[in-house]
């Protein structure tokens, strides 16, 4: 965990003044909505269909048990008692009122939590790997350079008014679980002749035009990460469009561009910066490394008889296999809690929740909690020989449900029960695909599956990268989904192909039960996944039964 010093905290407290004033202005008629409207929305507040909606920044998915329960408080005291983790590792209360804003905000600030930069056309919060600094095919924890671009982008005075938003990951293990080449900059962490450095991807992006980042630099020094990033930057700020909103995301300059020539004017502008105030010298990488908390971990042996006697339940058996990975410290694990139970809306969390899983950090997890971009949360560092009682409680509050990964885990946008931009709810679609494939053993059958589900063009759901990809359209008033297969959002990240026309809601629960069944009948082996079928196959004999009469 980073610990923030005492600029931090007088900052935050100085922020939420100024917002009280804002807000009382509003409220007075001082201020119109739409004179108010950037003043929100540089402190995360959005107007949606029916409320205003607080998007707090979770800084690359790390919260500690303070801050968890610091949001607890504000989802049971302001909101309706519960808060939605989304795709870039934060949480949203979709019912504050608006003269409330000021006083949950300073709630937050007391924990060092706030809404900055998660909304506007401004650098947002950089994600990482949710397994950062406990995984074990990390190369090195990259959190701590997700830091330093929190540092440097936080009001950044050439940069707070881009042409649109600008999202940044970082990934630094050898499976990508940052979804690094569909951002605005991926950045890779790997080695090369000994020395570690960055993969730098740029013009990523999903929506209404997606794309996968392109390559435009194979190393870069690590003392250079933040110049180079000032170069993309400017470059994108100087030459992004502003006469158009669909065209204004910097995945549109580098394709009309072309990768080659944005990367030459990267270069260019990079030269003249490079040796700069931007350098990273290791004293300054060493400052903020020291203020991460690192946890002290106990010498514990691997499976442990307590583990042992506990994998003779089938039903902690099941959810060890499916929720539980290898920790990079001998005698602990990672472990993942799913916000997907059956008919639940996928990423929600109640502040009951919250306060436990809290508690359980603190007494099994070294005080450590994590958001996946998944929309599930991790408990980072756990002890195996905790692993039983970890799971017991759980399950008692619901989140040890054992789908993750699976066709259950399904990742989806608020939607029309919320936003005022969809076309279609994407929540009830998602709630009856979890009741639809309700077995344990029937989705252990069906193995790794992602669906991601999206109720606008803006794909806030990532129906893109989805294996199986659902997208919310409009026609003549009603609801209809249009679907894609073969979506990936890892290393070998591709964007799913439309497999025909858009399906009424009321058949696409079906239509996609169907596809599923026919991934069952036509696999090679039981060990043959769902995207591998697809890659193998194609669309063609999926779209054939997608549209079948049942």
């Amino acid at each position: 965990m980073y610990v923030y010093d005492a600029f931090d905290r007088t900052f935050l407290q100085e922020r939420v003044a100024e917002f009280r004033d804002q807000v009382a202005r509003r409220l007075s008629g001082e201020l119109n909505e739409e004179e108010f409207k950037p003043l929100r929305l540089m402190n995360g507040v959005y107007l949606q269909l029916h409320a205003y909606m607080l998007r707090v920044c979770i800084p690359y998915g790390t919260l500690n048990a303070t801050q968890l329960r610091a949001l607890a408080r504000v989802a049971r005291r302001y909101d309706r008692d519960y808060g939605h983790f989304t795709t870039r590792q934060n949480i949203q209360f979709n019912w504050i009122k608006l003269a409330e804003l000021p006083d949950a905000m300073a709630d937050l600030a007391e924990v060092g939590i706030h809404g900055i930069q998660t909304s506007g056309n401004c650098i947002r919060n950089t994600t990482t790997d949710a397994f950062a600094g406990a995984a074990r095919d990390e190369i090195e924890d990259p959190r701590l350079y997700a830091e330093i671009i929190r540092q440097w982008s936080t009001l950044h005075p050439e940069f707070t008014y881009l042409p649109r938003k600008f999202k940044i990951a970082i990934s630094a293990a050898r499976h990508d679980r940052a979804a690094t080449r569909v951002h605005d900059v991926g950045l890779r962490l790997h080695r090369r002749d000994g020395e570690t450095g960055f993969e730098v991807m740029v013009g990523g992006g999903l929506g209404r035009t997606p794309y996968i980042g392109k390559t435009i630099r194979d190393f870069l020094p690590k003392e250079d990460l933040l110049s180079y990033l000032e170069a993309i930057v400017r470059t994108y700020n100087l030459g992004g469009r502003r006469d158009n909103i669909y065209k204004a995301r910097i995945k549109i300059q580098v394709h009309e561009l072309g990768a080659e020539a944005f990367a030459e004017k990267v270069e260019a502008e990079w030269r003249q910066i490079k040796d700069g105030a931007l350098k990273l010298d290791q004293a300054a990488l060493d400052t903020i490394a020291d203020r991460f908390l690192t946890p002290d971990f106990e010498a514990l042996p691997d499976d442990p008889a307590e583990l042992a006697t506990a994998l003779a339940n089938p039903a902690f058996a099941r959810w060890h296999a499916n929720s539980v990975v290898p920790h990079k410290v001998g005698g602990h694990a990672i472990v993942t809690l799913s916000l997907k139970p059956v008919g639940g809306p996928p990423g929600d969390c109640t502040a009951d929740q919250m306060d436990t899983i809290a508690d359980l950090a603190e007494r099994y997890g070294y005080g450590e909690v994590r958001v996946a971009h998944e929309q599930n949360l991790v408990l980072p560092h756990v002890r195996q020989k905790d692993l039983p009682a970890v799971w017991r409680a759980l399950d008692a509050i619901g989140v040890a449900t054992p789908n993750v990964g699976l066709v259950t885990d399904i990742i989806s946008c608020p939607g029309l029960d919320y936003c005022s931009l969809a076309n279609t709810r994407s929540i009830p679609i998602a709630q009856k695909l979890t009741q639809r494939f309700a077995d344990d053993a029937r989705i252990a059958d069906i193995g790794r599956l992602h669906v991601n589900i999206s109720g606008c063009i803006n794909a806030c759901g990532h129906h893109h990268i989805g294996h199986i990809g659902i997208l919310g359209v409009e026609k003549k008033d009603e609801e209809f989904f249009q679907i894609s297969l073969g979506g990936k959002g890892n290393s070998k990240a591709r964007l799913g192909e439309l497999i025909g026309p858009a399906i009424p809601e009321s058949e696409i629960v079906d239509a996609v039960e169907r596809l599923v069944d026919t991934y069952l009948e036509l696999r090679a082996s039981p060990a043959e996944t769902f995207i591998a079928a697809v890659e193998r196959l194609g669309i063609e004999p999926f779209k054939e039964r997608a549209y079948a009469p049942r």
